[in-house]
């Protein structure tokens, strides 16, 4: 079942067009990275899944429901960390908490939220003297009331250190685990790496690339670089780069290197190697996330559906 659904969404102000006819789908139970350079859009996108902004054209259902005519009953189910969350500088985290569940009608205990996101020494201290890093614990917890069927977090890892992005990822996958829906905008993308079973990358106002993170990869051949230390001169090697899924090969300092768009090609390259008597250690390095993203996302190798 889909959770989100975008059609068409469009999105102008005056002269500026922020979103170009987005089409999107997000499934129950899934990660899904929300990634684009500042400006893409992100958050044009989620004020609009939220009813904070109306769409200029196309269509938008989350969890079923228009936001723009039943913005009620999405709030309800969904949970947000939204950019610039502002905190009550009087209230203590506790106080906070009380008062998400009390409006939500829900029934969690706050020192468990609080627990959830390693706020425990600081549950009765006023929020007005929390660091960024701390309100934005605070702001997770209350996204976290009443178990949302959907949470939608935007750039939430805004002032977390180290410790904070851990805990960040390890109730992603709880939430996942637990049957919800998780939609994580961030340009931090170790962070989506981490997490996200599914990524959508949006460039210009339209999105350019939505698969796996595996999949993308493939998508742009940038699969993955084998590394192998050659126990002898490569005098004897030609051809590698005709192999099928093979691209790139290079030899530097007795060692070898070729960009292979899956298992199979590197499998054809360690025959070869070890057919010749070359074959010593060897290792694969995985493209990363943001060497995707750069791909995507700089003219001249944005890509897209014809």
């Amino acid at each position: 079942m889909s959770v989100i659904e975008l059609d068409g969404l469009r999105k102008s102000y005056g002269d500026v067009t922020a979103l170009r006819g987005v089409d999107l789908t997000v499934e129950r139970g899934e990660v899904f990275g929300f990634l684009g350079p500042n400006g893409a859009g992100k958050s044009t996108t989620i004020n609009i899944m939220l009813d904070f902004a109306s769409p200029t054209a196309g269509g938008v259902r989350v969890l079923g429901e228009d936001p723009q005519s039943d913005s009620v009953p999405v709030r309800r189910r969904t949970g947000s960390l939204l950019e610039g969350y502002g905190v009550y500088g009087g209230l203590t985290a506790r106080e906070h908490l009380r008062h998400a569940i009390e409006t939500r009608g829900a029934d969690d205990d706050p020192d468990e939220l609080i627990a959830r996101v390693d706020l425990e020494g600081a549950a009765g201290r006023r929020a007005g003297g929390f660091s960024k890093g701390m309100k934005q614990r605070l702001a997770l917890a209350v996204a976290l009331v009443d178990e949302p069927d959907l949470l939608v977090l935007d750039e939430p890892s805004t002032g977390l250190d180290p410790n904070g992005a851990r805990m960040l990822r390890r109730i992603v996958r709880a939430e996942r685990d637990r049957g919800a829906t998780v939609f994580f905008s961030s340009h931090i993308l170790e962070q989506v790496e981490a997490v996200a079973d599914e990524v959508g990358i949006l460039y210009d106002g339209e999105i350019v690339a939505e698969d796996s993170v595996e999949g993308l990869r493939r998508e742009l051949g940038a699969g993955s670089t084998l590394v192998v230390e050659l126990t002898g001169p490569p005098d004897r090697l030609s051809g590698l780069e005709d192999l099928a899924g093979v691209r790139d090969v290079t030899f530097r300092d007795g060692r070898l290197e070729a960009s292979c768009d899956d298992a199979d090609a590197k499998l054809r390259v360690l025959n070869e190697l070890s057919a010749a008597g070359l074959l010593g250690e060897f290792d694969v390095r995985e493209a990363s996330l943001g060497e995707v993203f750069s791909k995507y996302t700089t003219d001249d190798d944005v890509v897209t559906d014809a």
